[in-house]
């Protein structure tokens, strides 16, 4: 009998996302001068500087480029950021043995067929709800979110949760 997803959220130490499609909603709004500006949800930023706070890895891995991207994730403190990232298994593997993780505790969050070999590889392979097909059936979770619209908060609470760690850090005072 397959193990539920929830089985495999007690091992998860590191979160890897895509970006277009998961920390995105996948659209690009091109302006005249030929800048592309992308949307990401504030509620995902707050659920990732959780997991960091609460000494998770986390890891973006993209086959994107823009540097505006890459700034919006070290501002919520992400320094592991690969844009450009065409062949994703091989910079998950540098990544993995550098912070010396195995694959089971990982959890890897991909929407489209890019993702398709790293999420073969991740302990719990997940999607946005509006992944495409191929990704879903390769995924252990699949979001009642969509891409940019609150699926990494989705995954990051379910994990901190079930370890202890969702709001371990909030101040009673601020309350």
């Amino acid at each position: 009998m397959e193990k539920s997803y929830k089985e495999y959220l007690h091992d998860i130490t590191t979160f890897i996302f895509d970006v277009d499609g998961v920390l995105t909603d996948g659209k690009l709004h091109i302006t005249t001068e030929g800048q592309m500006h992308r949307t990401m949800n504030v509620k995902d930023g707050y659920a990732i500087k959780a997991a960091l706070d609460a000494g998770y890895n986390i890891c973006i891995i993209s086959g994107g480029t823009d540097e505006g991207v890459r700034s919006r994730l070290q501002k919520l403190g992400i320094s592991d950021v690969a844009l450009g990232a065409h062949n994703k298994m091989e910079h998950l593997e540098v990544y993995l043995k550098d912070k010396q993780i195995a694959p089971e505790n990982i959890l890897y969050m991909g929407d489209d067929i890019p993702d398709y070999p790293v999420m073969q590889f991740a302990g719990l392979p997940c999607c946005p709800q509006d992944a495409v097909k191929e990704i879903k059936d390769i995924s252990k979770y699949i979001s009642h979110k969509n891409g940019g619209k609150g699926c990494v908060r989705d995954v990051i609470e379910q994990v901190l949760k079930v370890q202890g760690n969702w709001m371990k850090n909030i101040d009673a005072a601020a309350h």
